[in-house]
């Protein structure tokens, strides 16, 4: 019992690093006892020492690290101080910030597009037309951001109201027919004007963004109404279609009359023309029977009488004249 009492004393203070092995050992007859030499005693402060300095730089280090943040090319970095903000970097590079009082928030700095939800609204007319359109923004002071909206999706939340209002107003005050219609119309400029407003609002409540453009995508009807816009749209383009040939038909009758008029003109023209020729032929004629037949009278006398003849005398003619007409003794053959 004493011997397993001694081989338990000195296991525990082998391991505690009191005692090693010596190098010789001696044998006991009686007991078989192995003696140990003993060592100076290790000691734990030393570990325990270079444990804590070891584990307080490691420490320092993660802090330092922790709060070491990085300004990227393409980003703002906003730094908040108790939820206050304190500066916003806009610079790239590397930057640092108190351990545990500060924080920084990254905020894009190129241009970003935003969808906007689509709505029903009423036109001129009564209308309802369901517009689903995009925004294209960009931040312009990070600081004022934070302050006043928190985060972008706080602000974005703000633009669309801001843009759903405005085009509501602008639609507001166009027809329906007008906001369709492929020609120009009250429609023109409406981008323009509403991302002017939209920008105005924004910066009156100090939001720190500009809306660069806002576009209307698509311009669809209410699933109900449909129907009964596609006939009226049905009906109104037969009807226009209809005026269309009227008004084509009342042209061709203009051109034919007009066309008419012309011939006419031109016939009555050349009727006048050609009668002047003949009068100017006929004088002509007469001047030229004249002068043959002033050179024998007799002879253009008897020729008037014989071509009398011809328009006179037909098959049946009946002529009652003197016998000492000279007319009658031309046709009795008698020429002295």
């Amino acid at each position: 019992m004493d011997k397993k009492n001694n081989d338990l004393d000195k296991f525990l203070k082998f391991l505690s690093g009191k005692t090693k092995s010596t190098a010789s050992t001696e044998e006991n007859a009686g007991d078989n006892v192995v003696k140990m030499s003993k060592k100076s005693p290790m000691n734990p402060k030393k570990y325990i020492s270079l444990t804590v300095t070891l584990t307080v730089i490691f420490a320092i280090g993660v802090i330092i690290f922790a709060n070491i943040y990085i300004v990227k090319e393409s980003e703002y970095v906003v730094v908040r101080q108790f939820g206050e903000v304190v500066k916003f970097e806009r610079e790239p590079g590397l930057k640092m910030k108190v351990p545990f009082i500060q924080s920084v928030t990254r905020l894009p700095k190129n241009q970003m597009t935003y969808e906007i939800s689509e709505e029903e609204i009423n036109t001129k007319d009564k209308k309802r037309i369901i517009i689903d359109n995009y925004a294209v923004w960009r931040i312009t002071d990070p600081k004022l951001l934070i302050s006043n909206a928190g985060t972008i999706e706080k602000v974005e939340s703000r633009m669309e109201e801001f843009i759903y209002s405005v085009i509501r107003t602008e639609l507001g005050q166009i027809k329906y027919e007008d906001i369709i219609s492929d020609k120009d119309s009250q429609r023109g400029g409406i981008n323009d004007r509403v991302t002017k407003r939209v920008n105005q609002l924004l910066s009156d409540d100090k939001y720190g963004i500009e809306v660069v453009d806002v576009r209307i995508r698509r311009i669809d009807l209410p699933t109900v109404n449909e129907q009964s816009v596609f006939k009226n749209m049905v009906s109104e383009r037969e009807s226009m279609a209809q005026q269309y040939l009227s008004e084509g038909d009342a042209a061709k009758r203009r051109m034919e009359a007009q066309a008419d008029r012309e011939v006419q003109e031109m016939l009555a023209t050349a009727n006048k023309d050609a009668a002047m020729i003949q009068a100017e032929g006929e004088a002509e004629a007469a001047k030229i029977y004249n002068k043959s037949f002033s050179q024998d009278p007799e002879f253009y006398s008897l020729y008037r009488t014989l071509e009398s003849y011809k328009k006179t005398v037909g098959e049946e003619t009946v002529i009652i004249l003197p016998s000492t007409s000279p007319y009658a003794k031309i046709l009795s053959g008698y020429l002295e």
